[in-house]
């Protein structure tokens, strides 16, 4: 089940109003292909859906609030243990790098929890101008939820957030974390090593993960990301090795795409997700 979260927990003083229209950017993105659900998909070797008897639904847009973080945390949070009882997978639309803490929360009767977070950042400050629960702490506080046995960074690279403190913690915690240059060296083959088969994975992507030639509607582009290939074979070999509890796609600015073409190309991603999703429970 696909749901918006256009707000998450905002900073001090950091406008998080470009996320608002993210969610429903994406969607007017998959309305045409929304409309050929028996078109050969190339990228799936078949229709998306088609055939297999797996249902999308769009429970639509949780009504976020810019500076309501408790309030949005808990949106979140309801929203996401309600699809996790209903049996179905939820796939959320951020918003910015702060909504999967909640999403993460809710997704506990799925542990022990394996996540693979595709970025450019590792997201492990403990605070941020006095806020713990923000963007550039995801993955910290990931780490202290008893149901999160491990976490996977993937594509991490530039100059981000984090201090010599921040990567050591995350490394004495057991955080694996794969660079872009390893990725594009080995493929998807750097990551699986890390990723036990048949556990319980959740793929948290943000935007910024992509190359920036190919993904420029960010809000901190870096050069060296992961093409397109690259993140479908991640998502591929993550669904087809792993059971896929939970997907979320945050950090997409609508503003800063000024031809429409990165949200087709996020889209099309948010596709291919849903029809792995569709090939493993067939």
């Amino acid at each position: 089940m696909v749901f918006g979260a256009p707000h998450g927990t905002p900073y001090p003083g950091i406008v998080n109003e470009n996320y608002a229209q993210a969610p429903n950017t994406l969607r007017r993105a998959l309305e045409q292909e929304a409309g050929w659900p028996d078109h050969w998909d190339f990228d799936l070797g078949g229709p998306l859906v088609h055939g297999t008897g797996f249902k999308v639904a769009d429970a639509g847009d949780l009504q976020t609030a810019s500076q309501d973080g408790p309030g949005n945390r808990a949106l979140i949070r309801e929203a996401t243990a309600e699809i996790v009882a209903r049996g179905a997978i939820p796939v959320m639309i951020g918003g910015d790098d702060s909504v999967p803490i909640p999403f993460i929360e809710a997704l506990a009767p799925h542990g022990p929890l394996t996540i693979v977070q595709v970025d450019a950042h590792i997201d492990w400050r403990q605070e941020r101008r006095g806020e713990p629960m923000g963007f550039s702490s995801t993955m910290r506080r990931a780490s202290e939820m008893a149901h999160v046995e491990k976490i996977v960074h993937v594509g991490i690279r530039g100059l981000g957030s984090a201090r010599r403190g921040e990567v050591e913690l995350a490394r004495e915690w057991g955080a694996e974390i794969v660079t872009a240059r390893q990725l594009h060296a080995e493929g998807v083959a750097a990551v699986m090593r890390h990723v036990e088969k048949g556990s319980n994975t959740l793929i948290t992507m943000d935007c910024d993960a992509l190359d920036a030639g190919i993904m420029p509607a960010v809000m901190a582009p870096t050069p060296g990301g992961l093409s397109y290939y690259q993140a479908l074979d991640l998502i591929e070999a993550v669904a087809t090795q792993t059971s896929l509890v939970g997907f979320d796609m945050i950090e997409f600015v609508p503003e800063r795409d000024v031809d429409g073409a990165a949200s087709v190309t996020a889209a099309r991603i948010l596709a291919h997700v849903l029809g792995r999703c569709a090939r493993a429970a067939a």
